[in-house]
């Protein structure tokens, strides 16, 4: 008779004592606990709960970080993950007890949000990633090689530039010092807040190359609910470039001052705002622009600016026509500060090429959810991921899942119980699949 296990530190316990052949798991063996997945969802979201809504505040490095990620880690201490923490504050907890050349098979995403987040966004796949770890260890089996979940610091880019901050420096894309002296708007620097919160770690950076990585991830767009389909087979993500713009002109009073002699840096940010627009309508395919963030000095009705900072997010899949839609936007730009007598300061916050997954992992994702008799679809990411990075160092692949009207970045991000649980069970299967896999 097969023991009985109350726990998962029982189970782990007694397996490392195991001997004997090590045996993989069959994909559609195992099932995911729903409950359970929904519960941590609910608390964590319960961290940085904006009042009066379903939503939560949790910037990269606040306190109300560090209180979610203090809960996420008493989770995996809970399991017996091996929990380490890198020099900006990712966090990766790994099976224990394996032969150390042996690389983990990888997932997980974040858990900072931005200011008006949901409860999903990130925060799906570290928990999703913990309960497939979690329902492994409670199956009694062993695997040829360990799971691993990660959390990955400021990937929202939302307090500090850029996003995919984390990851970036854990695949050695960005150096850490460099890392450690970027500084919000009000000048707090992330290596200073990692010590403040207690999460500045000791593990290396660049980290460890995982074996293989898969993100789960609600879709954060319309398109699975729309054609209604179930799973999103990533196959890869846009590119992304964003911009700062500080436009400098002259104060002046609005009545007074005849519209010839003005120098306006707020008409040349509504002309930037509506230029981007019109270029995507004249690109189209998958062309993206957005002004997000617009402010002006002194911000008051009867007084010309004197500044106006705005950003411009381009995107597109192919790294071709997002080059062609800068080289229009810059372009244009110039011409009308100059004819407006507006100084012009750019700044990238953030440029990354189009990423395209590895197809072997893509077609694993495919197949498994096929197998759970889960309609999919083959589709791009219009948002950055942690895993657009890791697919620099190992072989990488997305999961989505279907976003309720496909609003996402908002306090009324939705995604329904039966999607959550197709699309962490699909990470499940394809986890247990890549475990042996060589590639």
């Amino acid at each position: 008779m097969s023991p009985v296990f109350t726990t998962p530190k029982q189970v782990l316990d007694t397996l490392l004592s195991t001997t004997g052949t090590v045996v993989a798991v069959t994909a559609n063996a195992l099932r995911i606990d729903i409950d359970r997945l929904l519960q941590r969802l609910l608390e964590l979201g319960e961290i940085g709960a904006i009042e009066g809504t379903t939503g939560c505040a949790r910037l990269a490095l606040t306190d109300e970080d560090r209180a979610g990620r203090d809960l996420v880690r008493s989770w995996m201490d809970e399991l017996g993950l091996d929990i380490s923490t890198d020099g900006v504050g990712n966090v990766v907890g790994t099976m224990p007890g394996f032969d150390p050349a042996l690389a983990p098979v990888v997932t997980g995403s974040h858990i900072d949000t931005v200011g008006t987040g949901g409860r999903y966004d990130g925060n799906l796949g570290v928990l999703a990633g913990l309960e497939v770890i979690e329902t492994v260890l409670t199956s009694g089996r062993l695997l040829e090689r360990p799971l691993a979940v990660g959390w990955f610091t400021d990937e929202e880019g939302a307090r500090f530039p850029p996003d995919m901050l984390g990851s970036l420096v854990y695949v050695g894309a960005m150096p850490l010092e460099e890392a450690l002296e970027i500084t919000d708007r009000d000048g707090l620097s992330i290596g200073d807040e990692l010590d403040r919160i207690g999460y500045r770690g000791a593990a290396p950076v660049p980290g460890r190359v995982p074996h293989a990585f898969v993100e789960l991830h609600i879709e954060q767009g319309p398109v699975l609910e729309d054609e209604d389909i179930t799973i999103g087979v990533v196959e890869g993500v846009q590119g992304i470039s964003w911009t700062e713009l500080t436009l400098t002109g002259q104060s002046c009073h609005a009545g007074t001052t005849p519209m010839r002699l003005r120098h306006d840096p707020g008409f040349v940010a509504a002309d930037v705002t509506t230029f981007v627009r019109r270029l995507t309508a004249e690109f189209g395919g998958t062309q993206v622009a957005t002004v997000g963030s617009v402010s002006l000095t002194p911000n008051l009705v009867n007084v010309v600016p004197s500044e106006a900072v705005l950003t411009v997010d381009l995107r597109n899949t192919d790294e071709k026509t997002l080059q062609q839609a800068e080289t229009r936007f810059r372009g244009h730009l110039a011409q009308v500060a100059e004819v407006e007598g507006v100084s012009v300061d750019t700044r990238t916050l953030a440029r990354f090429e189009p990423v395209t997954f590895d197809s072997r992992v893509v077609d694993i994702v495919e197949q498994r959810a096929a197998g759970r008799g889960l309609s999919s679809k083959r589709m791009p990411s219009g948002a950055g991921h942690d895993a657009q990075m890791f697919a620099r160092i190992c072989p990488t692949a997305m999961i989505f899942t279907k976003s309720v009207n496909g609003i996402s970045h908002n306090v009324n991000e939705f995604t329904e119980p039966e999607d959550l649980e197709a699309g962490a069970n699909v990470l499940l299967d394809v986890m247990l699949d890549l475990v042996t896999r060589e590639f």
